[in-house]
């Protein structure tokens, strides 16, 4: 399974999501829309999808730490080469260095304090399909990055459910928190790394009965 998910992964960042850039380029959408949508289009069928699955799957957070920070690594050296993925990277920001370090680091220390893999894999599910879709609410309504309160209320209609299924109403509550605090970055500390750590935080102090 780990090998089928990896190899998914790089189909999807190095072929699909190229393909993908060039047809929306093609029909007139601006380069950076593409991009960002391109960038939760990743979060969604990448990390969102591997998240899900990994509490089904997986004995132990090892491989797939492990292979998140191989996907940060590899997703660092375009930056550090000046030869950028340029249909889902920008110069200014490495946010998908941040994504892939920070599914690794919350996975696997929310599996290891708990020994339950739903703390760690809810922060991140958190991070990937609640950051995700607050990126299309932008992009749909302002063609650019930008906060918006739209894509946060979007954001807690997705998170919130899961939240709930996941862990009952502490886990509806830390969505809905979350879904907040994604409205907000510090310099270089975005919302990849805000989102989760938060989420993890206060989970591991609640500690909360999984319904799962």
């Amino acid at each position: 399974m780990a090998a089928a998910l990896f190899i998914w992964i790089m189909i999807l960042t190095g072929f699909l999501t190229k393909r993908l850039y060039e047809a929306m380029v093609k029909r007139g959408v601006k380069e950076r829309v593409a991009i960002y949508y391109n960038r939760k289009i990743i979060h969604i069928l990448a990390g969102g999808l591997v998240a899900v699955l990994v509490p089904f799957y997986f004995k132990t957070p090892l491989i797939p730490f492990i292979l998140a920070m191989i996907l940060a690594a590899l997703s660092y050296i375009p930056y550090k080469t000046g030869r950028l993925f340029y249909w889902y990277q920008v110069p200014e920001n490495m946010y998908d260095v941040h994504f892939c370090a920070m599914w690794g680091i919350c996975l696997a220390a929310g599996w290891l304090l708990t020994g339950n893999p739903w703390f760690g894999a809810l922060p991140i599910i958190f991070m990937s399909f609640g950051d995700a879709v607050t990126g299309i609410v932008r992009n749909l309504l302002f063609k650019r990055r930008t906060k918006s309160w739209w894509g946060n209320l979007a954001m807690a209609a997705v998170t919130i459910p899961v939240g709930a299924w996941v862990f009952g109403a502490a886990g509806a509550g830390i969505a809905a928190l979350c879904s907040l605090i994604e409205h907000y970055e510090f310099g270089a500390i975005d919302d990849n790394i805000t989102v989760p750590l938060v989420a993890l935080a206060i989970l591991l102090v609640l500690n909360p009965a999984p319904n799962i």
